[in-house]
């Protein structure tokens, strides 16, 4: 019984948050056809983050490529999260800054779709990456919270998470990317 009040408290941020999405729901459906038109292009969608974020990017490319509700053939996604090798030396020879960058520049094609995940819309990498998809002319897409940080500049689409606190920001992004990958999947 030590900790119900903080659950209680932590419960109602959590639905007051939530709550507060509707008004991001054209927006995040606008998204979702981005990325149905990407995949019949002949395109694929690039994920990336740091953290918490780095672990949600995995899971949204894991529902795409696998599946999310629906049995269909897998579809094409890759989390720039989860290759040692190309962090790790990149990191050593470039500069953590170019972690995801040098990954868009050598994966990412014009067809493509790219989704950067931070909190603040800030972090440095993924901004350097957001930018490096546009020199592409790839779509590029910010799931953020806060003001939208350098993002909101930068990318085609940024879908705003209405809070400043990250535990909540990051259960709204996992929503917002279950939901993209229902859409998706309803192509």
């Amino acid at each position: 019984m030590k900790y119900v009040n903080y659950l209680k408290d932590e419960h109602a941020a959590h639905m007051a948050m939530f709550n507060a999405l509707e008004p991001l729901f054209p927006l995040i459906s606008d998204v979702g056809i981005a990325m149905q038109n990407a995949i019949k292009n002949g395109g694929k969608i690039l994920l990336m983050g740091n953290g918490g974020s780095a672990a949600d990017s995995q899971h949204i490319a894991a529902e795409i490529v696998g599946r999310f509700k629906k049995e269909r053939k897998g579809m094409p996604a890759i989390a720039l999260t989860t290759d040692t090798s190309i962090l790790t030396s990149v990191g050593n020879d470039y500069g953590y800054h170019y972690i995801f960058a040098r990954q868009i520049e050598a994966l990412c094609r014009p067809e493509d779709l790219v989704i950067g995940l931070t909190t603040s819309g800030n972090s440095a990498n993924v901004v350097s990456a957001i930018e490096a998809a546009n020199a592409i002319g790839a779509t590029t897409v910010g799931l953020t919270g806060g003001t939208g940080g350098k993002l909101n500049e930068l990318c085609t689409y940024n879908i705003v998470i209405p809070s400043s606190v990250t535990a909540r920001i990051q259960e709204a992004h996992i929503f917002v990317g279950h939901s993209l990958c229902e859409i998706l999947e309803s192509a």
